[in-house]
């Protein structure tokens, strides 16, 4: 079965030896995404919040563009650098998603790329129909 790579320039560029996502199938593989804003290809200042809420736009953005959206997300996984930011995510989360959530597992890590505070990737399923 063939990949098919999914590119946008509403997310950020991929820093490296990797594609923004890969659809296989009916799934769609997310990379990791953090908080750069992806028009400066900088991290965005501020709270934990806004740079959650930054990577769940760049999410979106990559969903789009692999003719889904968040709703069609089945399993999230988030990386942070500190676990005490975790009622940040879920906070920010239930703005961007309803019932059902996707699956999620929380990693809590000593360090991420670009020295950000959080990391995201996801796994989308799209509809057959």
């Amino acid at each position: 079965m063939a990949h098919r790579r999914i590119q946008t320039d509403a997310a950020p560029n991929a820093i490296g030896s990797y594609s923004q996502a890969i659809q296989t199938g009916e799934t769609v593989y997310l990379s990791g995404q953090v908080p750069l804003d992806p028009a400066s290809m900088k991290v965005v200042d501020g709270p934990i919040e806004r740079q959650i809420e930054r990577v769940f736009e760049n999410l979106k953005a990559v969903a789009e563009a692999a003719g889904g959206s968040l709703a069609d997300i089945a399993k999230l996984t988030v990386y942070l650098t500190d676990l005490g930011h975790f009622p940040h995510v879920n906070e920010v989360m239930a703005r961007y998603f309803e019932e059902p959530f996707p699956a999620r597992a929380a990693i809590g890590v000593a360090a991420l790329p670009l020295g950000v505070p959080v990391e995201i990737d996801a796994v989308l399923v799209l509809d057959a129909s």
